[in-house]
């Protein structure tokens, strides 16, 4: 059996490896972070308006008439 003499210590399998999945990680956590923080600032600036519910008692499951009685945006005027 050939004896393995590509090992390196500092190769894609070794520290350098490490490193680059390390950097990756949080590379991608800092776009996830940022992402969440953009969304909680953008729904901090367009609030949920519940005007539109006139009566939660009427809402039914699969009913024709939930249009009547869903989430609507404001209508511009």
């Amino acid at each position: 059996m050939a004896e393995n003499t590509k090992r390196s210590l500092f190769g894609f399998h070794g520290i350098f490896g490490v490193f680059i999945s390390i950097f990756g990680l949080f590379f991608i956590w800092a776009i996830l972070m940022s992402q969440a923080i953009l969304v909680q600032q953008s729904s901090v600036k367009k609030a949920y308006d519940p005007a539109p519910i006139r009566d939660v008692a009427n809402l039914k499951m699969r009913s024709v008439d939930n249009k009547n009685f869903a989430f609507q945006t404001k209508d511009k005027e």
